[in-house]
Order: C-alpha cells, then structure tokens, then sequence
C-alpha cells in the first residue's frame, strides 16, 4: 500500500494549521484556521522524486492536454464569480506567460502525482493560485513555495524549517505534503473538492461554522452558498476560471505555452552534503538553474544531515553521475581551519564564518557546544563568493532590499534591530506601514525580528532646500547637556531626537558618556 493511501485509511486526529497564506495574482492573502487531518507525515519514496512517463496514449501530447483529460470539476459552472477571475485572467497574456515558462519545470511531476492518486487534473493547477509556480514565493501569511505552506503545517506534514533548508519550497516534498493534506480535506467534506479547497484556503473550522449557520437558518450548505471570507469566495472561483481558460485558450483570446508531456528533472543522490557551485560543475547545469529546481536549499551547499536527493535536468543525469563518481571527497566542499581563541564560541565563530553553531556541530561530530582554547575546527565555506549564489536567501534577500523599484520616490535608511523593537513601533517610528517596512525585506509582519537584524526601510524623498545633505552621527553626551541644547545645536528637533534614541535609553535622563544617534544637514 502506498503511504498517501495509508494516510487516507486512518482516522482523522490531529488539529492543524491552514496551509497556505497567498500572494495570488489579485491580491496578497491570508488565512490561519485550524483543520483535522491524519498525524501521519509523507515519507518520500523514488516514484515521489522521479516519476516514469505515463503509458497511455498521451504520453508524447501536450502537458496541458493530459491535465484537461483528467478534470474531475463541472466545468460548466455558469458564476458570476468564475466570469469575474476569468475576465481578469483573460487580460493578463503576460501574465500567463511568466506562469507557463516557470510552469514547465514543475508541472510534468505534479501533474504525476495527481494521476497516480486519481484525483482530479484541475488541482495540479492549484499552484498558480497559490504563487503563480514560484517557488520562492512568500507571502505576508509567513506562507513559502509552490503550495505556499505556513510553518506549522509544513512541520506537521514533515516539511523541514531550517537555517540550511526549508522544505516548504523542495518541489517533490511540498507537492506530496500537498496532495496528501487537500486528500485529507476532502475526506473531512465528504468528498465535496470545492470545500476542501475552500478549507485550503481559509481552513476548515471557517468552513465548518459557515456550513452550521446555514443549516441553522435551513439554507444549502454547497461551496457557493457559504458566508467564507471574501478571499476564499474569490479563491475557488480563480481555480475553476483557471481550468475553463486553459481547456479553451483560444476560445478566451489567450496563447497557451505548450508545455511537453516528458519528465522535466530526475532525482540524483549526492551521498553527502556538496557546494551546490560543485553540483552545478558536474551536472553541467547553470548554478541558477539548480536552484530553481532545488528552491528548498537555503544556501550555498546542501544541508549536512540531508536531504541528499536533488533535482537536476533529467537530460544532465548520465554525465552526472559518471562525474560525481570520479569526485573526491575533499572537493565536495570547501573547509578551512580555524583554531579557537580564548572568548571564542560556536555562536561567535558561526556568525563569523556565516554558518550556524549546528552546522559547526555537524562537520566537527562535536556532541556539545563546549569548545576549548586551542581546539581545532572545520569550517565550511563556499567554493565561490557568495554573491555568485544568486538565488541562495542572503541573495535574495539582498536583491529585495536594493530592489530600484523601491528608490523611485523614497529615501532608503538603513536600521539595526535593537533589543524590544517590533515592526509596529519601527513602523510608527518611520511613517511607514508595517506590511510595507515586512515586504522591503523579504518578510511577514508576523516573522520574528531578531536583536542585530538589519533592515532597509524606504522613507518618502522629502524637499529639500539649497542642496540638503543628511548624514547620520553619532555624539557623546557632555556634562551640562540637556536635549534642548543639544538639538539646538545640531539645528534639530527635540521630538525627533528623542525618536532616533527612543531605544538606546530606558532613563529619562542624558547620562555623561551616552551616545546619541543624530541625523543632520550638514550643509548647515
């Protein structure tokens, strides 16, 4: 017995976290309602990582068409809602485009695993809802990759969460995480798809108390009758809009990307942890390239306990596998020594070397955290700069920071995160929004901030006059300061002063010695 048909054969029993949180292509989303699913986490087997091309007689037609002969919806739903998403799509040719070039990596496996549990074809569509098939999507839900899991449901399903791995975005892992969950959903409703998509979206105590009012007030209890929030009314319907577009593209105005009905990627074992810059080397496969098909690795290599499988363009397999074997070991990674100094600890020399204290742990087979004065250690380092590994999340994030789009009209500062700071007050403190201060870096405004963190913050431009320069400086409060003098001096305000310090200090007095964080013209 397969492990999804074993999942679906035991009770339901264990309270959960709603997937998925949204960017779609309307609107940013969220939901976080709790759901009952199996405790029983996917285990990946090889049919889960490569799968083989079908037998029938689509094999060789098009991806798209092998989907559309497995819809399992009423396709001839007559909504005002699904007119509505499908005019939206209709108007979006680019959009399409983008979906479908991205699509084609992904879509030959899941479209796979939904044949293989016979479920119907319209969910291996259900990505471009959740993130239009990118897998480095995020969501100010705290929802990532394809499927757009929050933490807690992901580490429900099995889906690792870590500073080297986030299996919310491995494609093979998420898809069966998934397909297992929307199963579970649809047993939880009967086999009703639209309301376990519904609870996908919004979870299922939201759609189970809309579906108790309406028997109390002796209406249907059917998707379409249901009091759901408004993103979930609109979700379902962006679904079904989907699948009508995609079986009748011309019939809507729109041009389809063929995408080819043959395995995209094969699954390789690395036998141990690698440089994804080595991996990259020896499949002959852009380093870009393998992270779009490896989007859960955080970093520069593979995480040192594993996964050790990774995708690679299943034409690259043969001169993979003849060069990993011929590979030695020492070339895998790139370490260098480092001997321990007196203060020194993991969490010190982790930061350092921009690893973490279980990294070090890890490569040294150290049981504890305890190091000595003298000890020697490995540390992994990349083989290239890590500028080189564009799409790794310091990259990433990086490029989100510095985004050209942001300096149009706005000010860019940059903000280390003090002891008791939070994205309202930092928010506050700089005129900004929160969900705008969270997206500028590549956050939620339910992610955790951390002491030391820095982030960019894109102030509006103000007008300045005769040539304004503004420069950030530090002073050192003197006897006989007081912040009027002080702002007097520097041709400041008081109230801002006290912004720019507001925690530096829990006194309400200057002290002789204290350092204050300016920001003045200097011009003047």
């Amino acid at each position: 017995m397969k492990l999804y048909q074993l999942l679906l054969s035991l009770p339901l029993s264990l309270t959960l976290i709603s997937a998925c949180s949204h960017q779609t292509l309307v609107q940013d989303t969220k939901q976080v309602d709790p759901i009952v699913v199996s405790p029983v986490v996917p285990v990946l087997d090889q049919w889960q990582v490569e799968a083989s091309p079908s037998s029938d007689a689509e094999a060789n037609a098009d991806l798209w068409q092998r989907i559309i002969n497995a819809y399992g919806f009423n396709q001839d739903i007559d909504n005002p809602r699904v007119q509505s998403q499908l005019n939206y799509y209709k108007r979006h040719q680019s959009y399409m485009d983008r979906m479908a070039t991205r699509a084609e990596r992904y879509m030959y496996y899941i479209a796979e695993q939904v044949d293989v549990r016979g479920i119907p074809g319209e969910l291996a569509l259900l990505p471009i809802v959740e993130s239009a098939f990118d897998p480095f999507a995020y969501s100010h839900g705290r929802a990532s990759g394809v499927w757009q899991f929050i933490p807690s449901t992901g580490r429900d399903f099995g889906l690792t969460q870590d500073w080297w791995y986030d299996g919310r975005r491995d494609i093979s892992a998420s898809t069966i995480a998934a397909l297992t969950y929307l199963e579970a959903l649809q047993r939880e409703f009967k086999g009703d798809w639209l309301l376990a998509l519904a609870s996908y979206n919004t979870g299922a105590g939201n759609v189970r108390k809309a579906i108790r009012k309406n028997k109390r007030l002796g209406k249907p209890t059917d998707f379409w009758s249901l009091s759901l929030p408004r993103e979930t009314r609109e979700y379902v319907p962006k679904l079904i809009a989907l699948a009508q577009l995609i079986k009748h593209p011309q019939k809507h105005g729109i041009t389809l990307k063929p995408l080819i009905n043959e395995p995209y990627f094969a699954s390789v074992n690395t036998g141990g942890q690698i440089d994804l810059s080595q991996l990259s080397e020896i499949s002959q496969t852009p380093l870009d390239e393998i992270y779009k098909l490896n989007p859960g690795f955080n970093r520069w290599a593979t995480k040192p306990s594993g996964p050790h499988e990774v995708l690679i363009p299943i034409d690259k397999k043969e001169i993979y596998l003849e060069n990993i074997a011929s590979l030695p070991s020492n070339e895998r990674m790139k370490w260098q020594r480092y001997k321990v100094k007196s203060g020194d600890s993991l969490i010190t020399i982790a930061k350092k070397f921009h690893t973490t204290p279980n990294a070090l742990k890890d490569a040294n087979n150290l049981s504890r955290s305890m190091i000595r004065t003298g000890d020697q250690l490995l540390i992994p380092s990349a083989h290239k700069s890590l500028a080189s590994y564009s799409y790794s999340a310091g990259s990433r994030l990086a490029k989100i920071q510095n985004s050209s789009k942001r300096s149009k009209n706005r000010d860019k500062i940059e903000y280390k995160v003090q002891g008791g700071d939070s994205f309202w007050e930092i928010a506050r403190d700089h005129d900004v929004s929160i969900r705008e201060l969270a997206k500028w870096n590549g956050m939620a405004p339910g992610d955790m901030l951390k002491q030391g963190q820095k982030l960019v913050i894109w102030g509006q431009k103000k007008q300045r006059k005769n040539r304004e320069v503004i420069r950030k400086l530090t002073y050192t409060v003197r006897n006989g300061d007081s912040l009027a003098r002080i702002s007097d001096k520097f041709r400041v305000r008081v109230q801002d002063l006290i912004r720019w310090n507001r925690k530096k200090s829990k006194s309400k007095y200057l002290q002789p010695g204290q350092r204050l964080t300016l920001y003045v013209d200097v011009t003047n």
